[in-house]
Order: C-alpha cells, then structure tokens, then sequence
C-alpha cells in the first residue's frame, strides 16, 4: 500500500469521458416568474434554520424587489446566463434541488462533500487564533446543471449581490451517477475558491508572494507574472490537496485527462496554456499537484509526489505559454516554488499564519482512508467505532484511490461512496434543527485523553 498504484486510472480516465459526453443538463432553467415564486414558498420550510436565515430568507426578498418586469429583464439582458440571470437561477436551483428531491442520494452527498472541506478551514477547531472569515458564514449549497460549464462555483463575494450569505457550487448532471474523478476537483472549489474569496486580502496577499518568490529564485519575471496572473485557479488547487489529500492530486490529472479525450479526442495533459486563460497549462498544474503533494505531513509524501511527477512526464510534449516555450526543468522549479509558497506564506490576512497550519493532510488521514479503502471493497458498513474520526474528504479520498487501484470497480465505489456521504449527511448537526456553522466547531476541549491519538 506504500507506493502508490495506478494501474486502473485509465479506467477512470473513461469514466469521466463518458459523463463529459452525457447529454443530461439538470433540471430546467426557470423561465416564468410567477411559477418560480410560488415553488419556492413551496421550499420555506426544507431548508435547515442557518440556510432559511442566510439563504432563502434574503433570497426570497430579492426574487420580490426585482418583479416579474425586472425577472423578464434580467433573463434578456444575460441570455447566456453567465453573469446575473445565471447567479440568480443558480441560487434558485439550489434551493429547490434541495426541496424537490432531485437526486436526493447524490445531492446529500454533495452537499455533505462541500460542507466537509468548508469546514475544514473555517471551523473553530482548524482556525484556532485566526478571526472569521469577512464574507462567508456557512457552507455553500450544491446543485446539478450546466455541464458545458464542468464543475464550478459562485463565491461567497458574488452571491452577496443577492444579500446570500454563503456561495453556490455547482457539478454537471451526469456526476451525480458518474464520472467519480469530478468529486476530487470539490476541494479545488470549494477549499479553493470559497476559502480565497472568504477573507478580504489574502488571494491579493498571496498574489504577490507568489510573484516575488518567482522573480526572486528564477529571476523570471514572465514566468511570475504568468503565475501571479493565475493565483486563483493555483492557489485553489494547492488547497484542494492540502484538504484531500493526495488523491486531489491523482484525481487532477486523470479527470482533465479524461476531459481532454472527450472534447479533443487526446487523453493527455495540455502543454498549452494561452494568455487569456485563468487556469495554468495543464501540465503545470500536474507538477504543481506533485510538489503540494510533497509538502503534506504523512510518511508517504515523497512517494506520492514522484508517482505524480512521474505521470505527469508521460505528458509532457514541449510547454508554451502564450508565445514563450519553458524548459521542463523550469517548470518544475516554478511549481515547487508556488506550491511552497502558498502552503507555508505567513499571511496578514489570516492573522500571521499560513494555509499549511490551518489544514494538511497527515498520517491519521491516510490510516482512515486505508480503513475506508477496505471496507468500500468489501462492500460492509462502516460505522464510526470502525473508522474514527472519518470525514467526507476521507470517503471521496478512499472512492478515487481505490478505484485508480483496481481494487473495487468504478461502478461499485460511486454508489457505495455516495451513500456513505447521504448518511453522514443525515447526521450532520449543520443540517439538523440547531443553528450549528460547522461540524468541527461540535469539539469538546478535553485536559486528559485516555488513549493515543
């Protein structure tokens, strides 16, 4: 179990080709107001009390100050729905997704994935001696849709346009059933990009570290531009492994491999990365999933990060950025330095501390992952004096490394995973009748434990 196995990663690879080729789009854009008013008075009361206070109650004020004259508007003026309309009806959807039932198991799961890694960086627990964060309160909600878009999220910032408390991730349809390399890329948005966006100044902050790191050890300022220009979409995926593990890693590189054979027929990592592109080549990203990757705390780091290194050379073909053509050695260079950089930064944003202390991926987490491993393959139930301290991010960890494994097939990890999250959801205290933020901030202090951790 030491070193990483991958024999079955093009099996997965197939997988998410054949849910980025599903046909299915979700439930139906709302198009009529009066309609919409009325199902969501319908959903008053299928929202826990935090999500009907910073959620539905401001949303409901909204949908009545803009009208039906101002609804019509809206839809015309963002006929694409990729800026208002496409918020407001997102917003929508997630509440009546959640109200309708629509693919209840999955959307549970969901939601109890993204609740999970939100509150890994803003509980109580984790955030000791750091304030609150400054735009977001609780976790973002879920919903299915728009899978030309892939996964996504509206952040915390956009949503408070419509007075939302919290932001709204979105996974295309088809993943509700398929396509489990899809739930590795969560940590990348909501870990990601509802964390950065949370606390005023720190994606800045982080910004500009990450370009002087740059200048500094390469005296490359194209290469730290290209970057710093970029801290987004990298940052985000830095956190995503330092919640998830390694597997965000794998995950990363089988998922856009996948999606690369889908929409072009070539299933490898692009070595391409155009200017006006937010998201690094993906061969960058590769390597900087392997050096993250090699800064978590668990024994098996190094082994973990060459494997990545290793599959991600497969790819590798020439790089070009923009005009610029760099080096393999350089690149990765570049990618330890960002990755080194935004783990361990000391930022003023968060109080003198860095991302790495907050949240990082130790011994504990791979022992419950390896627990978890055996028991999705042995198809038993896993209860919590068998698997202590399991959290969401562990299950989607255990899905995707034992399906890259061989050691259960895709088709029996996905519903074996999703319903383990369904019924960790069902008990988890943020969506019970208490006004309870975050799971983790449920930990009693204790001056004596009677065994090792």
């Amino acid at each position: 179990m030491n070193h990483p196995d991958f024999r079955h990663l093009l099996a997965c690879m197939d997988d998410v080709t054949s849910a980025a080729m599903d046909e299915n789009t979700g439930p139906a854009d709302p198009a009529e107001y009066h309609s919409l008013y009325g199902r969501l008075q319908d959903a008053a009361d299928t929202l826990p009390p935090l999500y009907r206070v910073h959620v539905y109650e401001p949303f409901m004020l909204a949908v009545d100050k803009l009208s039906e004259a101002g609804f019509n508007s809206m839809l015309s003026r963002d006929p694409r729905k990729e800026r208002e309309a496409g918020l407001f009806l997102d917003i929508a959807h997630a509440i009546l997704q959640n109200s309708e039932a629509y693919e209840r198991e999955a959307t549970d799961a969901f939601q109890e994935v993204v609740s999970d890694l939100y509150d890994g960086f803003l509980s109580e627990e984790d955030r000791k001696g750091i304030k609150p964060p400054d735009e977001s309160l609780i976790a973002p909600l879920v919903k299915w849709g728009r899978p030309q878009f892939g996964p996504y999220t509206w952040t915390a910032e956009a949503a408070a346009h419509f007075d939302i408390k919290t932001g709204i991730v979105n996974l295309p349809p088809a993943n509700a059933r398929h396509g489990l390399l899809a739930w590795s890329a969560l940590g990348h948005e909501t870990a990601g990009h509802d964390i950065l966006h949370a606390d005023k100044g720190l994606l800045a902050e982080l910004q500009h570290h990450v370009y002087d790191a740059l200048a500094d050890e390469l005296s490359n300022s194209t290469l730290a531009n290209y970057w710093a220009l970029r801290i987004d979409e990298t940052a985000s995926d830095v956190l995503g492994i330092l919640n998830t593990g390694p597997a965000a890693g794998i995950g990363l590189i089988g998922y856009f491999r996948g999606l690369n054979k889908a929409y072009t027929g070539v299933p490898t990592l692009r070595n391409t990365g155009p200017q006006n592109d937010p998201h690094p080549a993906d061969i960058l990203r590769g390597y900087l999933a392997a050096e993250t990757v090699r800064l978590l705390q668990f024994d098996n780091a190094t082994e973990w990060a060459e494997a990545l290194e290793e599959e991600t050379d497969k790819d590798h073909s020439g790089i070009l950025l923009g005009r610029t053509s760099l080096d393999v050695e350089t690149a990765k260079k570049s990618a330890a330095i960002v990755a080194r950089t935004i783990t361990n930064a000391r930022l003023n944003s968060l109080e003198g501390h860095a991302l790495g202390q907050i949240q990082n991926w130790q011994n504990h987490d791979e022992k419950i992952v390896r627990n978890l491993r055996t028991h999705l393959s042995e198809s038993q139930a896993v209860h919590d004096c068998v698997v202590s301290g399991m959290y969401a991010a562990h299950v989607v960890a255990a899905a995707v490394t034992a399906s890259i494994a061989g050691e259960v097939p895709i088709s029996d990890a996905f519903p074996r995973m999703t319903a383990l999250l369904k019924t960790m959801h069902d008990a988890n205290p943020s969506w019970g009748p208490l006004y309870v933020r975050h799971r983790g901030d449920l930990s009693p202090h204790r001056a004596y434990s009677r065994t090792a951790s």
